[in-house]
């Protein structure tokens, strides 16, 4: 089943155009990443997908209903946690309840809930200041879900994060979108993760932008330590930065 559908994107700015019939499909539960050089639509794409910006033409769907410039039908993650540090980490991941107009008490033990799933526990009354970096970011991921949008666009949300935190975050975000039936649009500069984490790559690549390949990765997830010395992985590598490469060249 399709979930989310755009259809012949275009945006300008300031005369520019910086997309231009970009057409692109999300399935249910798939992880699907969309890799390209920085300065390349990736955000713009989002801010479009998410209802925040209009394009000049073409379509967003999600489950066939059209919903091209209304907001608040995804989770949109940003790159920065966003966390506010003057709030608990319970009130922080609450904040979307709070703002469905729940009441606080209620909100915070909902949100206490998940505290375990999302690998929280014992942070409830911290503040965000005391929180490693991939904790901070499985809050901000827990707030998003709270949302409570099948959907989430996730826009470099391990970036800032070292070489193994990174890797542990992927396999707990695998883990936990399978668990809570989530679908997930991925922007990501790094090639191994996409390639670890993705089911389908598109590769946004020229000026103006356009989807101009797509890349299907047939491994299994969770995909191991192994898959990540392969043969097969370096292959996915080798096309992709090609592509990218002669995208840029062009």
């Amino acid at each position: 089943m399709v979930h989310l559908k755009a259809e012949g994107i275009k945006k300008s700015f300031e005369g520019r155009t910086i997309l231009e019939g970009v057409s692109l499909e999300l399935k249910e539960g798939e992880l699907v990443s969309l890799l390209g050089a920085s300065g390349g639509g990736k955000t713009t794409l989002f801010q479009i997908l998410a209802g925040l910006s209009l394009p000049e033409e073409g379509h967003v769907f999600i489950d066939e209903r059209e919903v091209t410039g209304k907001p608040g039908n995804v989770s949109y993650m940003l790159q920065k946690d966003l966390l506010l540090p003057y709030r608990t980490v319970v009130d922080n991941v609450a904040l979307p309840l709070l703002l469905s107009g729940m009441r606080k008490k209620e909100a915070r033990e909902k949100a206490a809930g998940y505290f375990e799933l999302f690998g929280l526990e014992g942070t409830e009354k911290k503040y965000p200041s005391q929180l490693s970096g991939g904790m901070r970011q499985r809050a901000a991921l827990l707030r998003t879900y709270l949302f409570k949008r099948p959907i989430a666009l996730l826009d470099e949300p391990f970036s800032a994060l070292d070489m193994l935190t990174k890797h542990a975050m992927h396999e707990w975000y695998l883990k936990v979108m399978e668990e809570i039936k989530l679908s997930t649009l991925f922007i990501t500069h790094d090639i191994d993760e996409a390639i670890l984490l993705s089911d389908r790559i598109c590769l946004l690549t020229g000026s103006p932008g356009k989807i101009t390949r797509e890349i299907l990765i047939k491994e299994p997830k969770p995909r191991s330590v192994e898959f990540h010395l392969s043969e097969e992985f370096l292959e996915y590598k080798r096309e992709i930065t090609k592509h990218l490469l002669d995208g840029k060249i062009r």
